[in-house]
This record gives C-alpha cells, sequence and structure tokens, in this order.
C-alpha cells in the first residue's frame, strides 16, 4: 500500500507521515528531500522558488516510485506539496487500488485562531529557514484553494477546522 499525504505548506504533512509511520511501522519519503538533492547536487537548474514547475518535474520521479513499491509489494507513506490535484490519471486501475490519498487543508476559521501555533509548530519535524515568509492570509489563500481542487477531482482531503486532531486509523 502506498500512502500519499498532500497539502499546502505549514498543515503538517509530515508530522502526520511520523505518526502514521509509528502507527503502522512503514517507512516515509519526504518529496522536499528529492527536491533538495536534485537542487543541490545541481540536477535541474529550478530553485526553492520554482514550485508550480517543481511539481511537474518531481511529480515524474515520484509517480515511477509509487509504481515499484505496488509492484514489489512494498508500503510507503509519501508526503510533499508536490502532488499535482490530477494524480490519479497517472496510475491504471491496478495501482489506485493500493494508493490512498489524503489532503490535509486547514480551514479559514482554524487558521484564523491558531496562526500562532501553525508558526510555533513549523519546525516539529524538520527544521526550517526561519524567512517569516509564510503569511495568514497566503495561508488561508492556499488552504482554500486545495479544498475547491480536492472538492473538484473527487479527493479524500482531512479538514482541519477546530482542533488539529489527525485520524491514524485509514
Amino acid at each position: 500500500m502506498v500512502i500519499l499525504i498532500a497539502g499546502t505548506t505549514h498543515t503538517g504533512k509530515t508530522a502526520f507521515a511520523q505518526e502514521l509511520m509509528e502507527q503502522y511501522k512503514m517507512p516515509y519519503y519526504s518529496i522536499d528531500h528529492l527536491k533538495m538533492g536534485l537542487i543541490r547536487s545541481g540536477r535541474t537548474k529550478l530553485t526553492v522558488n520554482d514550485d508550480e514547475r517543481l511539481v511537474a518535474y518531481l511529480w515524474n520521479i515520484v509517480k515511477e516510485i509509487i509504481k515499484t513499491a505496488i509492484e514489489n509489494e512494498q508500503s510507503i507513506i509519501i508526503e510533499g506539496c508536490y502532488i499535482p490535484f490530477d494524480w490519479q490519471k497517472d496510475f491504471s486501475d491496478k495501482y489506485l487500488t493500493e494508493i490512498k490519498y489524503f489532503c490535509l487543508v486547514m480551514s479559514e476559521n482554524y487558521i484564523e485562531n491558531h496562526f500562532s501555533d501553525i508558526i510555533e509548530y513549523e519546525n516539529i519535524i524538520e527544521r526550517r529557514l526561519n524567512c517569516g515568509c509564510v503569511s495568514k492570509s497566503a495561508l488561508i489563500k492556499e488552504n482554500n484553494l486545495n479544498l475547491r481542487l480536492c472538492k473538484k477531482y473527487g479527493l479524500n482531503y482531512i479538514l482541519i477546522d477546530k482542533n488539529y486532531d489527525l485520524p491514524l486509523n485509514l
């Protein structure tokens, strides 16, 4: 089984993947690690600021990792913001039955009432460079867009509204 965890920045994808790894004894892989490895090694001219172009670039690699894991009957959790919303088009039914997808989406209410917590916990698993470049309005906009796209493509999403409680039984 492959579990995909998507969502915009600061939604807790990596922390959720870590919790699922501990619960299900499955390894997880952060697409950010692939991104930084390719950028730092000079294998791409893309930079960390090229988010839209990175989605297509990284997804071409990640989708083949997913197929390989399924073909070898291996389980893995893959998390990152570089999973396109139309990801299902890249897999036949044989693969789709082995993939569970979840997008973490914070409601406007949650962001408004917990923005300081979101910033406080941004380094809970991985250290980020504290650039102060995440604004409340940008988070609201990105999460609203992700919710609309999840609905448009019929994708599973976990809405974080009043409290940050994520289900561990998938």
